[in-house]
Protein backbone atom coordinates (compact mmCIF):
# COMPACT_ATOMS: atom_id res chain seq x y z
CA UNK A 1 0.00 0.00 0.00
CA UNK A 2 1.32 3.54 -1.07
CA UNK A 3 1.77 5.88 2.40
CA UNK A 4 1.22 9.37 2.79
CA UNK A 5 4.78 11.44 4.34
CA UNK A 6 2.33 13.83 7.00
CA UNK A 7 4.90 16.49 6.83
CA UNK A 8 5.01 16.78 3.07
CA UNK A 9 1.61 16.59 2.22
CA UNK A 10 -0.31 19.84 1.86
CA UNK A 11 -3.85 18.42 1.95
CA UNK A 12 -4.37 19.86 -1.83
CA UNK A 13 -6.41 16.91 -2.96
CA UNK A 14 -5.15 16.04 -6.44
CA UNK A 15 -4.73 12.02 -4.90
CA UNK A 16 -8.12 12.28 -3.84
CA UNK A 17 -9.14 13.56 -7.33
CA UNK A 18 -7.68 11.01 -9.48
CA UNK A 19 -7.85 7.78 -7.31
CA UNK A 20 -10.19 5.05 -9.22
CA UNK A 21 -11.61 3.54 -6.55
CA UNK A 22 -12.01 6.77 -3.89
CA UNK A 23 -9.62 5.19 -1.10
CA UNK A 24 -8.44 8.85 -0.08
CA UNK A 25 -10.27 11.53 2.22
CA UNK A 26 -8.43 14.94 2.62
CA UNK A 27 -8.08 15.65 6.67
CA UNK A 28 -5.41 17.45 8.05
CA UNK A 29 -3.42 15.47 5.68
CA UNK A 30 -4.53 12.38 2.79
CA UNK A 31 -5.74 9.84 4.45
CA UNK A 32 -5.37 6.55 2.36
CA UNK A 33 -8.04 3.40 3.66
CA UNK A 34 -6.13 0.12 3.20
CA UNK A 35 -8.94 -1.85 2.54
CA UNK A 36 -9.77 0.65 -0.77
CA UNK A 37 -6.55 1.06 -2.30
CA UNK A 38 -5.57 -1.42 -4.83
CA UNK A 39 -2.03 -0.39 -4.87
CA UNK A 40 -2.48 1.48 -8.97
CA UNK A 41 0.06 4.11 -8.12
CA UNK A 42 -1.78 7.02 -9.72
CA UNK A 43 -1.85 9.32 -6.61
CA UNK A 44 1.88 8.76 -6.46
CA UNK A 45 2.11 10.44 -9.85
CA UNK A 46 -0.08 12.90 -9.36
CA UNK A 47 1.07 14.40 -5.89
CA UNK A 48 2.65 17.32 -6.96
CA UNK A 49 4.46 17.20 -3.35
CA UNK A 50 5.61 13.89 -3.99
CA UNK A 51 4.24 13.60 -0.48
CA UNK A 52 3.00 9.84 -1.52
CA UNK A 53 4.65 7.07 -1.83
Amino acid sequence: MVTVLESECVACGACADICPNGAITIEDVAVIDADKCVDCGACVDECPSTAIE
